[in-house]
């Protein structure tokens, strides 16, 4: 069976695997509910019959806002069968995001979870011309109806040999799906992708886990974002299950249940991680509680290669005592945890390699279906701080400024309805800008990309000197303290940084120094004058990485947390620096005082 159109890894995995019983689960009142092939397609099916008694038609446009579960998939494949567009939205967006989006796609169906985020809808509903119908998952309200409603009308409505005709009427070069980006600055711009751009994308990185068909994927990123969806494809293609974790706090134990051989995950995550491990010594007894920072220690400073006989040694004695109850965390058999969405921190990939956990590294974007390059376990195929060498059939190269470019299968067709931003970043080679900067490093006979910051991120001083700030922030957040951070000072005489401390750190380290009862109040932590003094060594202690011109020389600390449902994050974790130093504008300006 050739794959050429998303939809056809249904019929590809029919024909070989089709002795899985669980090509996707998700949970239902806490007890997995699994979905073979069979199932699958059979829901797949129906959503498209359902759909097309609703009267949609090709490329008219179908959006999806929901967590992780497989309903998403029927509809995702359902949707394409037909030749409509699947438009997934983040279900954590703002409610001036959905009037836009929803226009802007001139959207005919929603399909929404639950309650809550019907009540962010609501509002905006008659304000959509083209909207036709909404459905829900759960929590049906207002009148509106349920997915399995659709799949209902859809198993009273068969239409096979017509939709047999509409599928062969899809083409690999046909808009796949629109995907709006989480952006960091102005409103959203929908990314069209082909079918053609996400089903290589996906075969260019088949190499990447192990060929263990029958294996489990656990997900939990958002399959609204191009870069778990294309990795879940990817799953299909190997032959793997999915299961969908409960939600982000229900990881560890759904991994428990699941044992996945393959993850996914962004380095926000890996850092949480780190950081429970690393405060799970604490309560340790004594004898214990050494042997565990010793180890912990040892795999921080862990090598791919040219590690000596005794590293080696202490390495498997550390593996005995601490590690593999470590790799239990995540189940215990992984062969793969990719990371992606952001960069990585080196200390941390050290840390995950030497305690177990294989880590991979990609990069790339919406624009380009997303993968532009991904590191690899084959000799000189990965290397701490570098993304890998560039995918298959992609001419990849460093601009004069430093900005990578790409070209190739991966790239967009364009912005929906926005020519002139297409235009702005897509140029008449047919490059695609990416807008980060980077530089290749060369391992062996590979070379690698490692990427070095957003070009548009970079300010220039008073005294005339470039600063990065990706880079002073990615450094910063290494320390235990620091949550998040924002390194301002264009046309300034220095840099400076507005920082928001780890809330998860600060209890524990509050109690270990006997600081008394910890403060309901943030702010207290904050204008605590030991806490001040202790940051301020924190501050001391990486500013001695960078040069002079490129230091921290003044900071404040603020008491608030920065996430993506408070907006100074993107939904893929990126700072939205335009709405920060927007919302602290006295705040930052008091610092060049």
């Amino acid at each position: 069976m050739e794959v050429t159109r998303i939809f056809d890894l249904l019929p590809y995995i029919k024909e070989k695997f089709d002795w899985k019983d669980d090509q996707l689960a998700g949970k239902v009142n806490g007890e997995w509910k699994k979905y073979s092939i069979d199932d699958y397609m059979e829901y797949a099916d129906n959503v498209s019959y359902g759909l097309l008694a609703l009267g949609i038609q090709k490329n008219d446009k179908i959006a999806i806002i929901s967590g992780n579960r497989p309903e998403w998939n029927f509809l995702d494949i359902g949707i394409q069968q037909i030749g409509a567009i699947p438009v997934p939205i983040y279900p954590t967006i703002s409610e001036s995001d959905y009037d836009y989006i929803l226009n802007h796609a001139e959207v005919k169906i929603i399909f929404s979870e639950g309650a809550e985020l019907l009540g962010k809808l609501q509002p905006i509903l008659d304000k959509i011309s083209t909207l036709q119908e909404l459905f829900t998952f759960v929590d049906r309200g207002k009148g509106h109806r349920y997915f399995s409603q659709l799949v209902e009308l859809g198993k009273q409505n068969p239409q096979p040999e017509l939709l047999e005709k509409l599928k062969a009427d899809v083409k690999p070069e046909d808009l796949a799906t629109i995907i709006f980006t989480s952006g960091t600055t102005g409103n959203q711009k929908g990314v069209m992708l082909k079918h053609s751009s996400i089903v290589q994308n996906f075969k260019c990185c088949e190499h990447i886990p192990p060929a263990l068909p029958g294996a489990h994927a656990l997900s939990f990123l958002p399959l609204c974002h191009v870069y778990e969806r294309m990795i879940c494809y990817l799953w299909h293609w190997k032959g793997y299950g999915i299961y969908y974790a409960e939600n982000i706090g229900t990881i560890a134990q759904d991994a428990k249940d699941v044992k996945p051989e393959v993850m996914t995950c962004v380095p926000r995550i890996l850092e949480k991680l780190y950081d429970k491990m690393y405060i799970a010594g604490e309560k340790m007894p004594f004898l214990r509680k050494r042997i565990y920072y010793w180890a912990l220690n040892l795999a921080m400073k862990y090598k791919l290669e040219n590690r000596s006989w005794h590293y080696n040694l202490r390495h498997r004695i550390a593996d005995k005592l601490v590690y593999h109850k470590l790799r239990d965390v995540l189940g215990g058999k992984l062969s793969a945890l990719i990371s992606g969405g952001a960069s990585l921190q080196e200390r941390l990939v050290n840390f995950f390699t030497g305690a177990g956990f294989p880590i991979i590294e990609g990069y790339g974007l919406t624009e380009t279906s997303p993968v532009i390059a991904v590191s690899n376990f084959g000799k000189n195929g990965r290397m701490a701080g570098t993304v890998g060498p560039a995918l298959e059939g992609l001419d990849v190269k460093i601009a004069e400024d430093g900005e990578v470019l790409c070209k190739g299968h991966c790239v967009m067709i364009g912005y929906y309805k926005n020519p002139e931003e297409t235009v702005a970043v897509i140029d008449k080679d047919g490059y695609f800008h990416t807008g980060d900067l980077g530089r290749w490093e060369k391992v062996g006979d590979k070379f690698l990309l490692r990427i070095t910051g957003r070009k548009k991120a970079l300010f220039k001083t008073s005294f005339g000197k470039y600063v990065n700030p990706n880079l002073i922030e990615e450094k910063f957040k290494e320390s235990p303290f620091i949550d998040q951070l924002i390194v301002t000072g264009a046309g300034q005489k220095f840099a400076a940084a507005v920082i928001t401390l780890d809330w998860t750190f600060m209890p524990g380290w509050w109690g270990r120094h006997k600081l008394g009862d910890y403060p309901k109040n943030r702010q207290e932590v904050v204008d605590n004058p030991i806490v001040k003094k202790r940051i301020m060594k924190e501050v001391k202690k990486y500013n001695k990485f960078f040069g002079d011109y490129e230091q921290i020389k003044k900071h404040t600390i603020i008491a608030d947390e920065w996430t993506p449902q408070t907006r100074e994050l993107s939904p893929t974790l990126k700072l939205r620096r335009n709405l920060i130093e927007e919302r602290y504008k006295e705040t930052i300006e008091e610092l060049f005082v």
